[in-house]
């Protein structure tokens, strides 16, 4: 543990500042929840797509939701804007722009092929757009990348096993298969079979569990899905041996604190389990999970959570170097971006 957290508090100017220049990995965002208003819009006109708002203003009123169905609904109703690889490439692109201005250095996003195959896009389309802007973004913009494909967990395990069939001749493109969608009902070990031959395929895995799903569906991940990583994970911490567990273990948790609050996991930022979680030993992460439709991208997210939970410097620090331990980076590449985030701390 690097310092305790002090009672919420306004960010210091020097808190605001370490924030801003911190580098940091992103481990949880899905690149299709990063289609901010305007951007539908654009690709709306471009593709002669109809949708059910008038202006930009009525797309962020329809963005709040009282639970994670809510926010579900309009999130696929936003995919259908997107048809072709260049789109793909605009999203991509548009996100990998912010996350720069954010100090970014490396993002691990999870894409949806299903969203889009179901609706007639072709998955190459898919893969090709996004795949595209994370090369140019590594040769222009510094940023590297792992591409995570995931399953919806409210479709079969049969549908799930069909894409993991279309995604094999693009193997050496993907590095890593997610789990996401609805999860109350949809326990991981429904996905059981799929996952051990995705390990058997040498792709890392991750699922979400624990957001809106009890403690038992982390420990499924853990003990059916073999997970490397737990995405969101809120709710271990109802479980006391399961925290040491984790703990133990050195596994990553990658929080979203203003997706838990927009979805109503968590009813005021006061609440959210990132400082419980590092005074714990827990390998805690901040990521922006969906930023367009929660209000904010990796920055906004730290500031946030900083603010409401009065984290200290040291625990800033530490959220940053977890990103980089919890990456899927090769070990040389981790000890140069945590001496980056040490000398940025000084």
């Amino acid at each position: 543990m690097r310092g305790l957290a002090q009672p919420a508090q306004m960010l210091t100017p020097e808190l605001e500042s370490l924030i801003a220049r911190l580098p940091k990995a992103e481990l949880h965002l899905h690149i299709e929840g990063s289609l901010e208003p305007e951007l539908l819009f654009a690709l709306a006109g471009r593709n002669g797509v109809k949708i059910p708002f008038r202006t930009v203003e009525e797309v962020r009123v329809a963005y709040r939701f009282s639970n994670l169905q809510d926010f579900l609904d309009i999130y696929y109703q936003g995919m259908a804007v997107l048809l072709t690889e260049q789109d793909f490439f605009d999203l991509t692109w548009a996100y990998l722009t912010r996350a720069k201005s954010d100090q970014v250095r490396h993002v691990e996003i999870f894409f949806d092929p299903q969203g889009h195959t179901q609706r007639g896009v072709a998955f190459d389309t898919v893969l090709s757009g996004i795949e595209r802007a994370l090369k140019t973004a590594e040769a222009q913009l510094g940023i590297t990348y792992r591409l995570i494909m995931c399953f919806l967990r409210h479709l079969s395990e049969e549908e799930a096993f069909a894409t993991l069939d279309e995604a094999m001749p693009h193997l050496a493109r993907i590095h890593g298969v997610g789990l996401d969608s609805s999860e109350l009902g949809h326990p991981p070990a429904k996905f059981a079979r799929v996952f051990a031959r995705a390990r058997e395929l040498g792709l890392h895995v991750v699922a979400h569990a624990g957001e809106e799903g009890p403690s038992e569906y982390v420990e499924e991940a853990l003990d059916l899905l073999n997970v490397e990583r737990i995405d969101h994970g809120n709710r271990a911490l109802d479980d006391a041996a399961l925290v040491r567990r984790i703990a133990r273990e050195g596994l990553t948790l990658t929080v979203c604190p203003l997706s838990n609050l927009r979805l109503c996991v968590i009813g005021d930022m006061a609440q959210s389990p990132v400082a419980r979680m590092l005074e714990q030993g827990l390998k805690a992460t901040i990521n922006s999970d969906d930023p367009a439709y929660f209000g904010g991208y990796v920055n906004d997210n730290y500031r946030a959570v900083a603010a409401a939970l009065g984290l200290s410097a040291a625990q800033i620090v530490q959220l940053a170097e977890n990103s980089f331990t919890g990456s899927f980076l090769p070990p040389e590449d981790v000890a140069r971006h945590l001496a980056a985030v040490r000398e940025a701390a000084r």
